[in-house]
Parts: structure tokens; C-alpha cells; sequence
């Protein structure tokens, strides 16, 4: 069998990219598809669109309950699907275990802080935008690792804010890099179709999830957590 290299990831977008696909593909793929599919099920009811029409008394009596429902449903149950998601792709990277279990897990232990990070955050890049767009991208750059700070170090909300600004400092134009990347991946995903746009989601949560734990081996001061690859960085 050939020997495994373990090393700290150096932090860069191709880096990210490149291992985040070869891990992608050979460990856990499955359930990472899964993964994907179940969230962007789940995602439906936020992404409906609910129209009233003053002429219509039927459509009037159910708008406002359906869109305080819409609202509940994306920030009080979604987000903990989605931070489980981050989770379940971050175990992937690391050559761990990765369950659908993972998913759901945040509604056991960490439901109040994710939540509540989740409200800091969005109110905080909604602010930042406010106050002309840049603000808000350099916001939703620097505290991109909230997720994963709170569910994989059990951070409180305030706490996973500050590690996560702490942590992107020197990373923001990697982080918008990335971005950037995301997007046309994205596009070339519709361009294949279904199939296409799922692959290019997981390939950037699997990258996203890499270069965090790249930045917490370079970062922490606690014994970094090895991940497996080729250092071509």
C-alpha cells in the first residue's frame, strides 16, 4: 500500500481547491452528496417566493402567516442544518468520520449559539453592506470560520466572531479569492446541469472546510490536527 504523507496544509486557493477535490473524490463521497442534496432540499421553503395581492383576499390571509413562517424557518431550524453541513464537511478533510448524523447534530448541544452566531453574523455583513457593499464582503470574508469554530471548538457565538477575525487576518483576499472562484464554479455547474451544480457545491465546502483547518494549523496553539495529502503548495 502506498505510505500516506501527513502535513499542515500551507493556506492558498489552489491549495484549498486541490486537496479539498482529491479528498472529495476518494473519501466520503457519498455522504457529502447527500449532504448537499438534503440541505438544498431543506433550503426550499426560505427560497419560495411569497407574493400578496391586494386584490386577492385568499392570498392576502395566508401571506403574512407563511412569511413569519418562512422567516422562523430560516433562523431558527436552517441554519443549524447548514452549520452541520460545514461540520460533516470539515470531518471529510480531516479523514474522519463523516455521518449524515452530523446534519442534525447542532440541535442537541449548540442550538442557542448557533443561532445566535448565525444572527451576529447576518447582522453584522447586512450592516457592513449597508455602509456601501465593501464593509460588507470585508465582514462576510473575515468571519467566514464562525461556523466552524462554533461547532468544531464549541465557541460561544461572541467568541467564534472574535477567533474567526482573529483567525482570517492575512486571509481575507484568500477568502474572497476563493469566492470569486466559488462563483464560476457555480456558473460551469448550471452549464452541466443538476449534476454539475451539486459537484461544484461540495467542491467548495470541501475547499471552504480546508482552508480552515489549513489557517488552525498555522494558527493554533494547540497540537495542529494533521491532514493527508500531497504539500504542492
Amino acid at each position: 500500500m502506498e505510505s500516506e504523507k501527513h502535513y499542515n496544509l500551507i493556506p492558498s486557493i489552489g491549495g484549498s481547491f486541490g486537496y479539498a477535490w482529491r479528498t472529495m473524490t476518494k473519501n466520503a463521497f457519498l455522504p457529502l452528496l447527500l449532504a448537499v442534496i438534503i440541505v438544498g432540499l431543506l433550503n426550499g421553503p426560505v427560497g419560495a417566493n411569497w407574493k400578496a395581492d391586494s386584490g386577492d383576499w385568499f392570498n392576502l390571509v395566508w401571506f403574512f402567516p407563511l412569511a413569519i413562517f418562512s422567516m422562523a424557518y430560516g433562523f431558527l431550524f436552517l441554519p443549524i442544518i447548514k452549520y452541520g453541513e460545514k461540520y460533516l464537511f470539515l470531518k471529510a478533510m480531516r479523514n474522519e468520520e463523516a455521518e449524515l448524523r452530523f446534519l442534525f447534530d447542532g440541535f442537541k448541544t449548540k442550538y442557542l449559539k448557533i443561532v445566535l452566531a448565525n444572527l451576529i453574523v447576518v447582522a453584522l455583513v447586512i450592516i457592513g453592506f449597508v455602509m456601501l457593499i465593501v464593509p460588507g464582503i470585508i465582514i462576510w470574508c473575515r468571519l467566514t470560520f464562525v461556523p466552524y469554530l462554533v461547532m468544531d471548538k464549541d465557541l460561544e457565538p461572541m467568541q467564534a466572531v472574535e477567533k474567526s477575525w482573529a483567525m482570517t487576518r492575512g486571509h481575507g483576499w484568500k477568502i474572497f479569492g476563493m469566492a470569486v472562484v466559488s462563483f464560476f464554479l457555480y456558473i460551469g455547474g448550471l452549464i452541466a446541469f443538476f449534476v454539475g451544480i451539486i459537484i461544484s457545491i461540495m467542491w467548495v465546502h470541501a475547499s471552504f472546510a480546508t482552508l480552515y483547518q489549513s489557517v488552525l494549523n498555522k494558527n493554533d496553539d494547540e497540537n495542529p490536527i494533521p491532514i493527508l495529502g500531497v504539500n504542492e503548495v
